[in-house]
């Protein structure tokens, strides 16, 4: 049994869907090693060896209109939904259309299974503190009724960040930012009846009960798929980092919604040439094997069983 997220590396929801829906058909698909197209992992999709998928996504429209392809799997969704314009995010559909859809794929499947992800929270001269409460409230309004808790985390300004994001004059929020920001953030998810957590967060916001999320979250696969599971942390993460282990099947470079603050994306080029590459028929994401690539059997066993990691 493993757990397979789809994806942190690209939305595979919004751009990937027939390729993913034909890879559960084929009850395989191969992931390629990021670091080495040479190591390449291959990972039954049969409903017997996943426990739970899952999806990473700002738009799962077209997605979504498949769901009963995946009767007999359980999963649930990270939906990622920001206030920002297309200057941040430039080709995210306009958020009427992404809060139907929101609400659409909560009806189908429950609130309990799509959390809200408000995230990163980056700051600038437009995007301020009263900028995001404002849009924070608005949001949490619409939203509250079809889901059980937001996530939200701050933007941490990496190298191929600040180059994407130039021109956006972004900076990172310090802990006084940060605070002014949580206590605010939290008093307007309890009116709502939200939960709210950190993902990958140092700072130490109990007082304003917001604790820290493990967005692949042992405790909730554990609810929906009826049973107690147990799973190590995933050692790949960053050390705040609380989600336990999975297998990614996504791939770097790309996501078309080109969103300025993204740490998988190295640049919209790199992208364009990818895209030309995929082929939805192809057992990986980007591209076909080449022939002198090493295929081997990927197993996540639950840390009850006997543990079998390539």
């Amino acid at each position: 049994m493993m757990i397979v997220s789809v994806s942190r590396r690209t939305d595979v929801p919004a751009f990937y869907s027939e390729w993913f829906y034909n890879r559960l058909k084929s009850e395989e698909v191969l992931s390629v090693n990021p670091f080495n197209r040479k190591q390449v992992s291959r990972i039954s999709l049969k409903k017997n060896d996943v426990d739970c998928f899952i999806f990473w996504t700002k738009n799962p429209k077209k997605f979504i209109e498949r769901l009963d392809e995946l009767n007999g799997y359980n999963y649930y969704f990270q939906f990622t939904l920001n206030s920002y314009s297309k200057d941040v995010e430039p080709l995210v559909p306009d958020k009427r259309e992404v809060i139907n859809t929101f609400k659409e794929l909560s009806k189908r499947i429950g609130k309990e299974k799509v959390i809200w992800r408000y995230d990163p929270i980056l700051l600038n001269e437009y995007y301020t503190i009263e900028y995001h409460l404002k849009w924070f409230e608005r949001l949490t309004s619409e939203l509250c009724d079809y889901t059980e808790r937001v996530v939200i985390s701050f933007i941490d300004i990496y190298k191929k960040t600040k180059r994407n994001s130039k021109g956006l004059n972004l900076r990172e929020l310090d802990d006084s930012a940060k605070l002014e920001l949580a206590k605010s953030m939290s008093a307007i998810a309890k009116r709502y009846n939200l939960r709210i957590e950190t993902c990958s967060e140092s700072i130490d916001l109990d007082e304003f009960n917001i604790h820290k999320s493990k967005c692949i979250d042992v405790e909730l696969i554990s609810q929906i798929i009826d049973t107690d599971i147990n799973y190590s942390n995933d050692q790949n993460q960053r050390d705040e980092c609380g989600c336990i282990r999975s297998v990614d099947i996504g791939v770097y470079n790309t996501c078309l919604h080109m969103c300025k603050y993204c740490y998988a994306n190295f640049s919209e080029n790199v992208i364009k040439k990818n895209i030309e590459l995929h082929d939805v028929n192809s057992k990986i994401l980007l591209g076909n094997l080449r022939g002198d690539e090493k295929i081997t059997h990927r197993e996540a066993k639950r840390d009850n069983q006997i543990r079998f990691d390539i």
